[in-house]
């Protein structure tokens, strides 16, 4: 499998690494970097070609990776007779383009369980706005040669509670880069369910007056969250370079609200 392209957008942009290394897994044009001691992903990596995207039926079922220990994965239990959802980490169309055949297999690949973490079901229409963020940069970037390369994973924190076996993970992050006029732009972005989850009874509960809410944010925070190291990204950030705090984190509340350039 041909796995996660660091040259995809004609600059070099490395799937991010872990401090604590990982067990790295290949899909077709995108990558999962396995965090075995939460088993769940410390980091994904996705290749995205706006101009060859297909919408192809939803093909595909949950399964978990032959290739990592099943004590390594969240499978389904986790999921059963409760309010999770299997959030896709990589969204299924992400990896979707070329030929039908090559678009299909992709797509299918983002069913493996090491592709997915525990979300709160979708309640409100607060979680929209996260799954449509790249659509939005793919529009954004149509300007470019529409390709994006995408990065995304829970914040795997000490807070997250712990369930069956596992802890849910209250915040979620996403890196978007791409090419503008020949230079490296990049965003982050960091969705929080804090006030949906509730474990404390050793059953999920989801406060279906909660909120997910979505924050564009610095992504000097995000290493700082993940210890995940952004390589040339964080110079690239358009809410500042790497270390500067002035914009701070950008609560959104529709697509509009996001900053696309450099102040």
């Amino acid at each position: 499998m041909s796995g996660y392209d660091a040259g995809f957008l004609g600059i070099e942009v490395p799937l991010p690494a872990s401090v604590c290394g990982g067990r790295l897994l290949d899909y077709p044009r995108f990558s999962v970097l396995l965090d075995a001691e939460r088993r769940l992903a410390a980091v994904t990596g996705v290749n995205i070609d706006g101009a060859r995207l297909l919408d192809l039926p939803r093909t595909g079922e949950w399964r978990l990776d032959p290739r990592a220990p099943e004590s390594e994965q969240v499978g389904p239990d986790v999921y059963a007779r409760n309010d999770l959802d299997r959030g896709h980490l990589v969204r299924r169309r992400d990896p979707g383009w070329g030929t039908p055949a090559e678009a299909r297999d992709a797509t299918e690949a983002t069913f493996f369980y090491t592709n997915a973490a525990p979300q709160a079901a979708d309640f409100n229409q607060s979680k929209e706005l996260w799954l449509g963020l790249e659509d939005h940069v793919l529009a954004f970037a149509e300007a470019s040669d529409q390709r994006v390369s995408v990065f995304t994973a829970p914040i795997l924190g000490e807070e997250d509670p712990p369930y069956r076996g596992v802890r849910v993970p209250l915040r979620f992050f996403k890196v978007v880069a791409w090419v503008r006029a020949g230079a490296l732009e990049a965003t982050g972005f960091v969705l929080d369910q804090s006030e949906l989850v509730d474990t404390r009874e050793g059953v999920v509960a989801v406060n279906r007056l909660g909120a997910f809410r979505t924050f564009q944010v610095p992504i000097s925070d995000i290493t700082a969250a993940t210890g995940l190291d952004f390589g040339p990204l964080g110079a690239a950030d358009v809410l500042g370079t790497a270390g500067a705090r002035a914009e701070g984190w950008r609560e959104l509340s529709e697509v509009s609200d996001i900053q696309w350039g450099r102040g």
